[in-house]
């Protein structure tokens, strides 16, 4: 995966080669259940995993936690041929979304889907996507819902440029007046109001979009602690070593600190939210307690990679330094909308001190 990031990135999705080694080694059907030929995994070792290939390639490492993630969570509720279909390849890749753009419109035994779904993460590689719609029933308005759609009933629009996380991939699906049966479709009964998701569900999905960045400030970590330990000396002084300033050495040692607690933080999250299930439904306050810890190793995460910055000098931004790129991966993938400081710290506010319903849809 690291040999391979470099071409990830250029070609805005996973290198074939990266894909072919996840599947071989048998992640992609981390989260699936055992009687479908997967491992079963629970959310923390679905983190710990996601760490470990984010210091190889974040991109990818973002592709196989958010279909790792779909996997644990879409497919706890998928029944009957739904789930028999959605398990057939345990070692398939699944994308989704949920920026919608699109609806579904009740037609005779399902849904009739049209419109376009941005951001599906590794969806040129995926072979079901997950897409949460509107539903049109007799013209009207209907609530949502939830649906699986195989990518090769869909068509993918090359949209995703972005600066970090270049090659995840995430493209905008787009169906039109593609057919979805109704095992097919997580649809709630007619004048049914939505319950609020289970955390595990809601923060799950942010614990699986930060663990890659968790794994690419280590892999910034590790490209700095290399220099180190090498013979470079600070530029225009008289050290022999970067190692041998007592100030680099506290400045990588803060560096250190942070990425550790980061990690420990997150793995701490997702063992909590595998621990307490999801009977009875986790307190507002809770889970907005639980939002402020991830955000705060994602914040984590940023710090510790100014300082690994500061003490690898200009060169670090050489597009053939892999540290760039674990910059980037971490400004973009740390601004993920769950992580979002600013909502989870009002939210959070509001719950400590007032009545007021937080303002986040997401909690």
């Amino acid at each position: 995966m690291r040999d391979n990031a470099g071409l990830t990135e250029r070609d805005l999705t996973p290198a074939p080669a990266s894909v072919d080694a996840v599947r071989e080694a048998g992640l992609f059907a981390i989260t699936v259940p055992r009687e479908y030929g997967g491992h079963g995994a629970n959310l923390p070792t679905l983190v710990r995993v996601a760490v470990e290939l984010g210091q190889g390639c974040p991109s990818t490492a973002w592709v196989f936690s958010l279909s790792s993630a779909a996997k644990l969570m879409t497919g706890a509720v998928q029944t009957g041929r739904a789930r028999d279909a959605y398990f057939a390849d345990p070692h398939c890749v699944v994308c989704a979304s949920g920026v919608i753009g699109g609806h579904g419109e009740t037609v005779p035994g399902g849904l009739s889907l049209t419109g376009k779904w941005r951001m599906a993460s590794g969806c040129e590689v995926a072979t079901w996507a997950f897409l949460v719609t509107p539903i049109v029933r007799d013209g009207a308005p209907a609530g949502g819902a939830g649906v699986l759609v195989p990518v090769a009933d869909l068509t993918v629009e090359r949209s995703w440029d972005a600066a970090g996380l270049g090659g995840t991939g995430s493209h905008t699906l787009v169906a039109d007046g593609v057919f979805v049966e109704d095992a097919f479709v997580a649809l709630p009964p007619p004048g049914a109001t939505m319950p609020q998701p289970p955390a595990r569900l809601t923060i799950g999905a942010v614990l699986a979009h930060l663990a890659p960045m968790l794994g690419a400030a280590k892999g910034a970590h590790q490209v700095v602690e290399e220099l180190l330990r090498g013979d470079k000396a600070p530029f225009q002084t008289t050290y022999r070593r970067m190692a041998d300033s007592p100030l680099a050495r506290l400045w990588f040692a803060e560096a250190t600190r942070l990425v550790d607690a980061a990690v420990e933080r997150s793995i701490r999250v997702a063992e909590l939210l595998d621990r307490t299930g999801d009977v009875p439904p986790m307190p507002s306050l809770d889970r907005s307690t639980l939002r402020m810890e991830l955000v705060t190793a994602a914040q984590e995460c940023r710090a510790a990679l100014g300082k690994l910055l500061d003490l690898h000098g200009a060169s670090g931004f050489q597009h053939a330094n892999p540290l760039q790129r674990f910059w980037r991966d971490v400004e973009v993938g740390t601004r993920y909308a769950g992580l979002n400081p600013f909502i989870t710290a009002e939210d959070h506010s509001r719950l400590l001190l007032t009545d007021e319903p937080p303002v986040s849809m997401a909690l």
